[in-house]
């Protein structure tokens, strides 16, 4: 017969240890599902901005294109970081890229006619070539420019001329030859390399979420620019 006292302890030391042992299965939960959190939230960014955009709320899809932006860049070095990358992150990760940086970004083209819904529907293709089909075999490497920085770049391009569609079909065409084209891009790996590119995204953070419409627009587009026509000679990673 176990004595009180010791009955008490083991007790006590059964519960401690159980409790020990779900924080460490919540904290295993968490780490595993931060980048697929993030992937949700991007798309999350993206129906929201589809949805902006059929109200005729250009201006409020295109914020939601910048945040979406910024949460896909978080996205991979979170993964990374935490060792959590599987095969059902990067299926998330590609359905949110293609809603928000697809479907939401096309949108933004404002397709009143047959040749606007063409350009759209080829805008669309392109993203999906790009992610299906355009796999390379080197890691962190792509073929075709990441699709992320050519809807930064829309976005941006959007809130700086007011909407003109005129410059935002020229701007989708250029996107669409570089998306296609089969050269590599470099993985910037903004969060995981040199210091001036983590400072590089605070900024982006600042101007998205605390500045006015023209210095965000203006910062993303720099930004985009930047790595778009100088992937290698700025952007390569260098970590």
């Amino acid at each position: 017969m176990v004595s009180p006292p010791v009955g008490i302890f083991q007790s006590t030391k059964k519960l401690f240890l159980s409790e020990r042992a779900g924080r460490g299965r919540t904290l295993e939960f968490i780490r595993k599902n931060a980048a697929n959190g993030l992937s949700v939230a991007n798309l999350v960014a993206g129906l929201s901005s589809v949805l902006c955009s059929l109200n005729r709320q250009y201006h409020h899809s295109c914020w939601l294109l910048l945040v979406g932006f910024l949460l896909d860049l978080a996205d991979g070095a979170v993964a990374r970081r935490l060792d959590a990358c599987s095969a059902l992150g990067a299926k998330l990760d590609d359905f949110a890229d293609f809603t928000t940086f697809g479907l939401a970004t096309a949108l933004l083209l404002q397709p009143r006619g047959v040749l606007d819904g063409l350009l759209a529907i080829a805008y669309v293709m392109a993203v999906f070539t790009r992610l299906c089909f355009f796999s390379s075999g080197i890691p962190f490497t792509y073929r075709g420019l990441p699709c992320p920085y050519a809807s930064s770049l829309l976005a941006g391009t959007f809130l700086l001329t007011g909407g003109n569609v005129t410059l935002l079909c020229v701007a989708a065409i250029v996107m669409i030859l570089f998306m296609v084209d089969r050269g590599f891009y470099p993985h910037d790996k903004v969060l995981e390399s040199q210091l001036w590119k983590k400072v590089v995204y605070a900024g982006g953070v600042a101007a998205v979420l605390f500045s006015p419409a023209a210095v965000a627009s203006v910062y993303c587009l720099a930004w985009s620019m930047s790595y778009i026509v100088f992937p290698c000679a700025v952007w390569s990673c260098k970590a």
